[in-house]
Protein backbone atom coordinates (compact mmCIF):
# COMPACT_ATOMS: atom_id res chain seq x y z
CA UNK A 1 0.00 0.00 0.00
CA UNK A 2 0.93 3.41 -0.99
CA UNK A 3 2.11 5.94 1.92
CA UNK A 4 -0.80 7.42 3.52
CA UNK A 5 -2.06 10.91 2.61
CA UNK A 6 -2.25 12.13 6.08
CA UNK A 7 -1.33 9.55 9.55
CA UNK A 8 -2.20 10.27 13.05
CA UNK A 9 -0.51 8.22 15.52
CA UNK A 10 -1.05 7.93 19.67
CA UNK A 11 -3.26 10.80 19.55
CA UNK A 12 -5.13 11.55 22.60
CA UNK A 13 -6.72 14.63 24.36
CA UNK A 14 -8.77 15.36 27.24
CA UNK A 15 -10.95 18.70 27.96
CA UNK A 16 -10.31 20.29 30.72
CA UNK A 17 -13.90 20.52 32.44
CA UNK A 18 -14.60 16.83 31.79
CA UNK A 19 -13.25 13.54 32.56
CA UNK A 20 -14.09 11.89 29.15
CA UNK A 21 -10.86 12.17 27.13
CA UNK A 22 -10.09 11.03 23.41
CA UNK A 23 -7.81 7.66 23.88
CA UNK A 24 -4.06 6.53 21.86
CA UNK A 25 -6.03 6.72 18.74
CA UNK A 26 -4.09 5.75 15.14
CA UNK A 27 -5.62 6.37 11.98
CA UNK A 28 -4.08 6.65 8.42
CA UNK A 29 -6.18 8.04 5.20
CA UNK A 30 -5.17 6.83 1.93
CA UNK A 31 -5.07 8.34 -1.89
CA UNK A 32 -8.74 7.53 -3.19
CA UNK A 33 -10.01 5.52 0.00
CA UNK A 34 -13.15 7.22 1.17
CA UNK A 35 -13.19 6.52 5.21
CA UNK A 36 -15.85 6.63 7.36
CA UNK A 37 -16.15 7.58 11.06
CA UNK A 38 -19.13 5.68 12.99
CA UNK A 39 -19.74 5.80 16.83
CA UNK A 40 -22.99 7.09 18.83
CA UNK A 41 -23.20 10.49 20.20
CA UNK A 42 -20.02 11.19 22.94
CA UNK A 43 -17.79 8.80 20.73
CA UNK A 44 -15.08 11.47 20.16
CA UNK A 45 -15.67 11.16 16.35
CA UNK A 46 -15.90 15.16 15.92
CA UNK A 47 -12.80 15.99 18.25
CA UNK A 48 -10.98 13.64 16.26
CA UNK A 49 -11.99 14.97 13.13
CA UNK A 50 -10.77 18.76 14.51
CA UNK A 51 -7.57 17.22 15.52
CA UNK A 52 -7.02 15.53 12.01
CA UNK A 53 -7.66 18.83 10.62
CA UNK A 54 -5.23 21.04 12.86
CA UNK A 55 -8.34 23.13 14.43
CA UNK A 56 -7.68 21.60 17.75
CA UNK A 57 -3.93 21.06 18.59
CA UNK A 58 -3.50 17.25 19.94
CA UNK A 59 -2.47 16.83 23.22
CA UNK A 60 -0.29 14.33 22.50
CA UNK A 61 0.61 12.08 19.37
CA UNK A 62 1.34 13.16 15.90
CA UNK A 63 0.03 14.08 12.64
CA UNK A 64 1.72 13.79 9.31
CA UNK A 65 0.21 15.12 6.22
CA UNK A 66 1.70 14.12 3.34
CA UNK A 67 4.93 13.44 5.24
CA UNK A 68 5.11 16.45 7.07
CA UNK A 69 4.25 17.21 10.52
CA UNK A 70 0.87 19.46 10.76
CA UNK A 71 2.03 21.58 13.37
CA UNK A 72 5.28 22.92 11.61
CA UNK A 73 2.88 23.57 8.60
CA UNK A 74 1.68 27.23 7.67
CA UNK A 75 -2.32 27.26 7.38
CA UNK A 76 -2.13 28.49 3.80
CA UNK A 77 -0.01 25.69 3.24
CA UNK A 78 -2.34 22.78 4.91
CA UNK A 79 -5.45 24.60 2.90
CA UNK A 80 -3.96 23.85 -0.35
CA UNK A 81 -3.73 19.76 0.83
CA UNK A 82 -6.33 19.98 3.35
CA UNK A 83 -9.79 21.37 3.69
CA UNK A 84 -12.15 20.70 6.62
CA UNK A 85 -16.31 20.91 6.87
CA UNK A 86 -17.66 21.43 10.71
CA UNK A 87 -21.26 20.52 11.33
CA UNK A 88 -22.07 24.12 11.64
CA UNK A 89 -20.72 27.45 10.52
CA UNK A 90 -22.08 30.59 11.76
CA UNK A 91 -21.11 33.98 9.96
CA UNK A 92 -21.69 37.42 11.04
CA UNK A 93 -21.71 38.44 7.32
CA UNK A 94 -24.00 37.60 4.34
CA UNK A 95 -22.87 36.88 1.00
CA UNK A 96 -23.88 35.64 -2.20
CA UNK A 97 -23.54 31.91 -2.89
CA UNK A 98 -20.72 32.64 -5.42
CA UNK A 99 -18.38 35.13 -3.07
CA UNK A 100 -18.82 32.00 -0.33
CA UNK A 101 -17.62 29.30 -2.49
CA UNK A 102 -14.92 31.56 -4.44
CA UNK A 103 -13.57 32.34 -0.37
CA UNK A 104 -12.00 28.49 -0.75
CA UNK A 105 -10.26 29.80 -3.43
CA UNK A 106 -7.85 32.23 -1.02
CA UNK A 107 -4.81 30.30 -0.45
CA UNK A 108 -4.11 29.61 -3.96
CA UNK A 109 -4.47 33.78 -4.91
CA UNK A 110 -1.73 36.01 -5.93
CA UNK A 111 -0.90 38.69 -3.35
CA UNK A 112 -2.95 40.84 -4.94
CA UNK A 113 -6.10 38.19 -4.19
CA UNK A 114 -7.65 38.64 -7.46
CA UNK A 115 -9.19 35.54 -9.07
CA UNK A 116 -8.68 34.57 -12.15
CA UNK A 117 -10.67 32.79 -15.15
CA UNK A 118 -8.89 29.50 -13.91
CA UNK A 119 -10.20 30.23 -10.54
CA UNK A 120 -13.64 31.29 -11.57
CA UNK A 121 -13.88 28.09 -13.76
CA UNK A 122 -12.74 25.65 -10.59
CA UNK A 123 -15.65 28.08 -9.06
CA UNK A 124 -18.33 27.03 -11.60
CA UNK A 125 -17.26 23.45 -11.49
CA UNK A 126 -17.64 23.09 -7.25
CA UNK A 127 -21.66 24.50 -7.82
CA UNK A 128 -21.84 22.01 -10.45
CA UNK A 129 -20.41 19.10 -8.99
CA UNK A 130 -22.71 20.05 -5.44
CA UNK A 131 -25.68 20.66 -7.80
CA UNK A 132 -25.86 24.47 -6.26
CA UNK A 133 -24.95 26.52 -9.95
CA UNK A 134 -28.51 27.49 -9.63
CA UNK A 135 -28.20 29.46 -6.49
CA UNK A 136 -25.17 31.00 -6.81
CA UNK A 137 -26.51 34.68 -6.98
CA UNK A 138 -28.57 33.82 -4.38
CA UNK A 139 -27.63 34.87 -0.50
CA UNK A 140 -26.29 32.45 1.59
CA UNK A 141 -29.15 33.38 4.45
CA UNK A 142 -32.03 32.94 2.41
CA UNK A 143 -31.02 29.23 1.50
CA UNK A 144 -32.30 26.12 3.46
CA UNK A 145 -30.06 24.29 5.45
CA UNK A 146 -29.35 21.21 3.48
CA UNK A 147 -28.61 24.08 0.50
CA UNK A 148 -26.24 25.56 2.59
CA UNK A 149 -24.40 22.73 3.69
CA UNK A 150 -23.88 21.87 0.15
CA UNK A 151 -22.76 25.30 -0.90
CA UNK A 152 -20.22 25.01 2.00
CA UNK A 153 -18.70 21.35 0.30
CA UNK A 154 -18.72 23.46 -2.68
CA UNK A 155 -16.41 25.85 -0.76
CA UNK A 156 -14.05 23.35 0.38
CA UNK A 157 -13.94 21.55 -3.15
CA UNK A 158 -12.66 25.07 -3.99
CA UNK A 159 -9.66 24.38 -2.20
CA UNK A 160 -8.71 21.34 -4.60
CA UNK A 161 -7.48 19.47 -1.55
CA UNK A 162 -5.64 16.14 -1.53
CA UNK A 163 -7.47 15.40 1.79
CA UNK A 164 -10.99 15.86 2.45
CA UNK A 165 -12.15 15.89 6.87
CA UNK A 166 -16.51 15.77 6.66
CA UNK A 167 -18.61 16.36 10.00
CA UNK A 168 -21.80 15.06 9.86
CA UNK A 169 -22.27 16.80 6.29
CA UNK A 170 -25.56 15.07 5.81
CA UNK A 171 -27.49 17.00 8.57
CA UNK A 172 -30.60 18.45 7.06
CA UNK A 173 -30.52 16.73 3.98
CA UNK A 174 -33.20 14.88 2.07
CA UNK A 175 -32.75 11.28 0.92
CA UNK A 176 -31.82 12.32 -2.39
CA UNK A 177 -29.46 15.08 -1.58
CA UNK A 178 -28.30 12.23 0.63
CA UNK A 179 -27.83 10.03 -1.65
CA UNK A 180 -26.47 12.61 -4.56
CA UNK A 181 -23.79 14.12 -1.61
CA UNK A 182 -22.13 10.16 -0.79
CA UNK A 183 -22.16 9.66 -4.59
CA UNK A 184 -19.96 12.86 -5.14
CA UNK A 185 -18.12 11.84 -2.01
CA UNK A 186 -17.57 8.38 -3.66
CA UNK A 187 -16.64 10.07 -7.22
CA UNK A 188 -14.06 12.21 -5.69
CA UNK A 189 -12.33 8.98 -3.49
CA UNK A 190 -12.34 7.14 -7.04
CA UNK A 191 -10.88 9.99 -9.08
CA UNK A 192 -7.90 10.06 -5.82
CA UNK A 193 -9.08 12.07 -2.85
CA UNK A 194 -8.28 10.77 0.46
CA UNK A 195 -11.64 11.25 2.48
CA UNK A 196 -12.85 10.74 6.18
CA UNK A 197 -16.74 11.21 6.67
CA UNK A 198 -18.23 11.65 10.04
CA UNK A 199 -21.54 9.90 10.07
CA UNK A 200 -24.53 8.69 12.22
CA UNK A 201 -26.13 6.98 9.58
CA UNK A 202 -24.66 3.73 9.15
CA UNK A 203 -26.44 2.83 5.83
CA UNK A 204 -24.89 5.56 4.01
CA UNK A 205 -21.31 4.72 5.18
CA UNK A 206 -22.13 0.76 4.44
CA UNK A 207 -23.22 1.68 1.01
CA UNK A 208 -20.24 4.44 -0.08
CA UNK A 209 -17.55 3.53 2.19
CA UNK A 210 -14.20 1.40 1.94
CA UNK A 211 -13.12 0.95 5.45
CA UNK A 212 -14.96 1.84 8.70
CA UNK A 213 -13.33 3.46 12.23
CA UNK A 214 -15.59 2.53 14.43
CA UNK A 215 -15.24 4.94 18.11
CA UNK A 216 -17.11 4.52 21.31
CA UNK A 217 -16.14 6.73 24.43
CA UNK A 218 -13.17 8.18 22.99
CA UNK A 219 -11.24 4.93 21.80
CA UNK A 220 -10.95 3.47 18.29
CA UNK A 221 -13.20 -0.02 18.57
CA UNK A 222 -12.72 -1.41 14.93
CA UNK A 223 -10.84 -0.24 11.94
CA UNK A 224 -11.65 -2.46 8.99
CA UNK A 225 -13.19 -3.01 6.17
CA UNK A 226 -17.58 -3.18 5.75
CA UNK A 227 -18.16 -6.43 6.83
CA UNK A 228 -15.88 -6.10 9.50
CA UNK A 229 -17.36 -3.74 11.00
CA UNK A 230 -20.91 -3.90 10.32
CA UNK A 231 -22.15 -6.72 12.19
CA UNK A 232 -23.81 -7.61 15.40
CA UNK A 233 -20.89 -9.04 16.85
CA UNK A 234 -18.99 -5.58 16.43
CA UNK A 235 -22.09 -3.16 16.54
CA UNK A 236 -23.80 -4.38 19.04
CA UNK A 237 -21.99 -3.60 22.36
CA UNK A 238 -21.66 -0.38 21.38
CA UNK A 239 -25.07 0.42 20.55
CA UNK A 240 -26.71 -1.24 23.26
CA UNK A 241 -27.62 -4.58 21.50
CA UNK A 242 -30.68 -2.62 19.70
CA UNK A 243 -30.22 -3.04 16.34
CA UNK A 244 -30.57 -5.22 13.45
CA UNK A 245 -28.31 -6.54 10.75
CA UNK A 246 -29.96 -6.68 7.19
CA UNK A 247 -28.63 -7.76 3.65
CA UNK A 248 -29.08 -5.06 0.80
CA UNK A 249 -31.15 -6.01 -1.96
CA UNK A 250 -28.90 -6.67 -5.09
CA UNK A 251 -25.49 -5.61 -3.19
CA UNK A 252 -23.21 -7.62 -0.66
CA UNK A 253 -23.56 -4.66 1.57
CA UNK A 254 -24.79 -4.96 4.98
CA UNK A 255 -27.33 -2.26 6.49
CA UNK A 256 -28.40 -1.62 10.17
CA UNK A 257 -31.80 -1.26 11.29
CA UNK A 258 -33.29 -0.39 14.91
CA UNK A 259 -34.60 -2.76 17.06
CA UNK A 260 -38.43 -1.81 17.70
CA UNK A 261 -40.14 -3.15 20.95
CA UNK A 262 -43.45 -3.22 19.70
CA UNK A 263 -44.84 -5.02 22.60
Amino acid sequence: MTKPLLQATGISYHYTDSNWQLTNIDIEMHTGELLGIIGPNGAGKSTLLKILAGVIPTQHGKIKLIEQNLKKMPRRQIAKIMGYLPQSISSMFDYRVEQIVAMGRFAHLGPMGFTSENDIKIINQCLEHTDTIGLKDRMFSHLSGGERQRVLLAGVLAQQPQVLLLDEPTTGLDIHHQGAFFSLLRKLANQGLAIAVVTHDLNLASQACDRLVLMHKGQKIKDDNIHAVINKETLGPVYHHSILIAQLPHSDRPMVLPQINNE
